[in-house]
């Protein structure tokens, strides 16, 4: 029944990371991102690899930048949300901050914690906070809902973050503000998740 009554309560893209004050001047995509083994962007997150009731693993991902804002680049910044939850705000699924200029590609192997006093990850990169406290939160929608859209954001970044900031666990407001000033640009790649069929009990935990 709730998923019914909030049927309509999503497509909060203009509350996405994206549309923060740190992106103005920089409403166009300019960073290429893909996923090999999902497809195209606005392809479907396969149910037994990439959700909450498979295997819930990160989507690899890869990216590319034009030549001239590729070398300006001093680190990436990934953040992962799903705009069509029934929320205010797009809930954040994963925010990925210190990761290397000459990274540009990564997979489920990365998003294995490696120290969690730095929150600092096997890919050699920082995880941030999300509503659970885990690294990554797999796609969960509600039932009867229809399907969400994952956003996976990339950022280039012409300064690097402040790595005290980085070991934290920062939340995504707080890396908002800390990239003012230093974006590059950015782009995104959207993954699609349909809901399974699940219990009433069930329905009431969607990511």
């Amino acid at each position: 029944m709730l998923s019914w009554l909030l049927a309509k309560s999503k497509g909060h893209d203009a509350k996405s990371f994206y549309a923060r004050p740190a992106f103005a001047g920089h409403a166009e995509q300019t960073v290429a991102v893909a996923s090999p083994e999902c497809g195209p962007s606005g392809a479907a997150l396969r149910p037994e690899e990439h959700t909450h009731d498979g295997a819930g693993r990160f989507p690899a991902l890869q990216w590319t930048a034009p030549p001239a804002l590729a070398d300006r680049v001093r680190e990436w910044l990934l953040v992962c949300e799903d705009p069509d939850a029934p929320l205010p705000t797009p809930i954040v699924h994963g925010i990925y901050s210190g990761i290397p200029a000459p990274k540009t590609t990564v997979e489920a192997a990365d998003f294995v914690i490696d120290d969690a006093a730095q929150a600092l990850l096997k890919g050699g990169f920082h995880y941030g906070k999300t509503r659970t406290g885990a690294v990554y939160i797999p796609p969960r929608p509600l039932l009867n809902h229809g399907p969400h859209r994952y956003f996976f954001m990339v950022v280039a970044l012409g300064e690097p973050l402040d790595p005290g900031l980085l070991r934290s666990t920062p939340t995504r407001d707080q890396i908002a503000n800390e990239i003012i000033g230093k974006v590059l640009g950015w782009g995104m790649w959207v993954g699609v998740a349909e809901p399974n069929i699940r219990t009433d009990h069930e329905q009431t935990k969607s990511e």
